[in-house]
């Protein structure tokens, strides 16, 4: 996998370095040179309640309510930008998320809460996904070849979806731990038996927490949606909140189909020059978009490591509840 990431990388770089040759360079200084300083955070700051909101997508994937939301913050911010950083690596955030909320919470509750919150948001991008349609068919003269690609989006995600929860409910995870053993792969399937009965369980009678999590996932994406307009505003480009969101609703259907992809560098772009130029902005001003989203994402990368330091210096100096947990 980490090889096939990286065969992507290198297609995916070549793929932006063919958009911006073909583009130009100055179509796309044009529209950033409008960016003053203070404009770009103005554009950083939605990101926060876009955390927020999912941050609460993920409090309501667990069973009960048991880790503070400030811990679930810090570890979500540390979490998404690790998954970023180590997007050639074996080991992502989803993984830190569950090791920086030990303090308060067991691997055997954070490790299906963390699967639960990643089935909830990507239910809610298909919906954002849809309304993105329904937006860009009812109000924006847009072609029929950007109303195929955001229908083929859609199915591409309702697929995975149906997929995912199906695999969680059916008893799948159980009967992969025992076929793990039966290869020799593991030689114990304590584990997976648990998990698997925590996901059913937790679709099986938790409704309300379930419906929770995927409105405040939904939530956030409609924010992802306002981050595009103050970003839009930002540029100089004169677009409605309609065009915002069938802006933000195509490049994270991209985005999802593109996960193999290291931080879907290249098809990201693609897919907003393709986007602007259809909606006569021009693809300068799509590639411009999608590099000042690249600033604001680096931005909040580092801000996550910062606290991801600052949540391990202090975590290993407060006694957690895993070591009790795994006696």
């Amino acid at each position: 996998m980490r090889a096939l990431k990286a065969v992507f990388l290198v297609l995916g770089v070549a793929l932006l370095g063919v958009l911006l040759y073909r583009v130009g360079a100055e179509p796309i200084l044009e529209t950033i040179r409008r960016l003053a300083w203070w404009k770009f955070v103005l554009v950083c700051l939605p990101y926060v309640a876009v955390t927020a909101a999912d941050t609460l997508g993920w409090r309501f994937a667990f069973a009960e309510d048991r880790a503070p939301f400030a811990r679930l913050l810090g570890a979500r911010l540390a979490g998404e930008a690790l998954n970023v950083v180590t997007a050639l690596g074996s080991v992502g955030g989803e993984a830190a998320k569950a090791w920086l909320v030990r303090r308060d919470v067991t691997y055997e509750e954070s490790v299906p809460s963390i699967i639960i919150a990643k089935t909830t948001i990507t239910m809610a991008q298909a919906l954002f996904l849809l309304l993105g349609l329904v937006v860009a068919w009812v109000t924006l003269p847009v072609t029929s070849d950007v109303l195929r690609g955001m229908l083929w989006l859609l199915l591409v995600e309702v697929l995975a979806v149906g997929g995912f929860v199906g695999a969680q409910v059916s008893g799948l995870v159980g009967r992969a731990g025992r076929l793990l053993k039966l290869a020799g792969v593991i030689s114990d399937t304590a584990h997976a038996e648990a998990l698997d009965r925590t996901l059913r369980d937790y679709y099986r009678t938790r409704w309300r927490r379930l419906g929770l999590s995927l409105g405040f996932h939904v939530v956030g994406w409609l924010l992802n949606g306002l981050e595009a307009v103050v970003m839009l505003w930002a540029l100089g480009v004169n677009a409605s909140v309609a065009t915002a969101v069938v802006i933000e609703a195509v490049g994270s259907g991209v985005r999802f189909a593109t996960f193999l992809v290291p931080a879907s560098l290249g098809p990201f772009e693609a897919a907003n020059a393709a986007v602007f130029g259809a909606l006569g902005y021009g693809a300068g001003a799509g590639l411009a978009f999608s590099l000042v989203r690249r600033a604001r994402q680096a931005v909040w990368i580092g801000l996550g490591i910062v606290v991801l330091v600052v949540m391990r210096w202090s975590g290993a100096r407060t006694p957690h509840v895993v070591a009790k947990a795994s006696r």
